[in-house]
């Protein structure tokens, strides 16, 4: 977690939709109400709301596969984790001369 990014309530909102997340399910995994996350994504900037809680959706979002990027010039921002896949290589039984390099 990057402490020089300021969340604004769109990230906050943009980075649930892209994890899939409803504002209830974000809720409960932040442990705040629905009431709060709701003021939090109305902000118009930074995301209103206790810095504990605003850092408790944070890290519900990141656990999720968010990652927030910061202002660049372009403007702040939010993206999904690449998934990491499981090694697609060769199974024990299917190695043999043939497919050595």
């Amino acid at each position: 977690m990057k402490d020089d990014i300021r969340l604004t309530g769109r990230q906050i909102a943009a980075g649930r939709t892209l994890a899939g997340l409803g504002q209830g399910a974000l809720a409960r995994a932040a442990r705040i109400s629905v009431p709060t996350l709701r003021r939090m994504e109305a902000s118009a900037g930074t995301a209103a709301g206790m810095a504990n809680n605003v850092a408790a959706v944070r890290f519900a979002l990141e656990s999720a596969g968010v990652i927030f990027v910061a202002e660049n010039g372009e403007g702040e921002g939010v993206r999904l984790r690449r998934k990491r896949s499981l090694d697609q290589g060769l199974r024990p039984e299917e190695l043999n001369a043939s497919n050595d390099d």
